[in-house]
């Protein structure tokens, strides 16, 4: 006697087909926004709390930290990094502010950038960043509440 028929085995088949590849699907979550694996573009988040500008970041001074590779202009900057990575990253792991805010993850822009109470906020490009800094103070609140829930979307 068979339990099972034919077309009950034809569907379970077809079932576990779906959730073998729902399985193999790329499930990861980023919380730092990258590029290839490199955090923020490239750039090197220290240079924006000490040289007040972006700076593109060398392959000569890189490390991981949080599951991306930051690149730094100089050796001291990757130190000071290094010994303090909360101090000198940009909030929502330099996802856009704003998109945060929204309640979403979007890349950002190198040029597009603002420090705040000695934090780093990165956004989409300029235009986005105009309106993010027309209520700057009530969007980051709104973004400190959303980046628990936001952070765990997928990019």
């Amino acid at each position: 006697m068979h339990f099972w028929s034919k077309k009950s085995m034809k569907s379970l088949r077809f079932y576990l087909l779906i959730l073998l590849c729902g399985c193999n699907s790329d499930t990861s979550v980023q919380e730092v926004f990258t590029t290839d694996g490199v955090a923020i573009r490239g750039y090197d988040p220290v240079a924006y709390h000490t040289d007040g500008a972006p700076v593109a970041g060398s392959d000569a001074y890189t490390l991981e930290w949080r599951d991306a590779t930051w690149k730094f202009a100089t050796a001291e900057n990757m130190a000071a990094f290094e010994n303090n990575p909360e101090k000198y990253a940009p909030q929502f792991g330099g996802y856009c502010a704003y998109g945060v805010a929204d309640d979403h993850k979007a890349s950002t822009s190198p040029d597009a950038w603002t420090i705040v109470d000695g934090k780093l906020y990165l956004n989409y490009d300029k235009d986005v960043q105009a309106l993010w800094k027309s209520k700057q103070s009530e969007f980051i609140e709104t973004a400190n509440r959303n980046w628990p829930e936001v952070k765990l979307q997928k990019y």
